[in-house]
């Protein structure tokens, strides 16, 4: 107990044939660590604060919807997309209801 893990994110958005490239115009500023309580719900937690981040930057931009981006999340460092401990898809609504 008291330990903490460090995990690595980086968000990524689509890019038509080419597959996924860094989100945004400012790829760096959604590629970080964030250290956590080293438990079997860390990993969820870390994702958790990513895509709340996303969401408020969208909502303070005005934008009317999420946008289509993918969390990427690593334990100590980054890797391959396929290495990653979790993957997180957010997709914008597709039909109102």
């Amino acid at each position: 107990m008291g330990t903490e893990t460090g995990w690595v994110y980086r968000v990524f958005e689509p890019h038509g044939s080419e597959g996924w490239r860094p989100y945004g115009s400012d790829p760096e500023r959604w590629r970080g660590t964030i250290t956590a309580d080293d438990s079997g719900e860390g990993a969820h937690y870390v994702v958790a604060l990513v895509v709340t981040d996303l969401m408020s930057e969208w909502k303070m931009r005005g934008l009317p919807r999420a946008k289509h981006v993918r969390v990427f999340l690593w334990r100590g460092e980054e890797g391959d997309e396929a290495d990653a401990d979790i993957i997180v898809e957010v997709r914008p609504r597709i039909h109102d209801e």
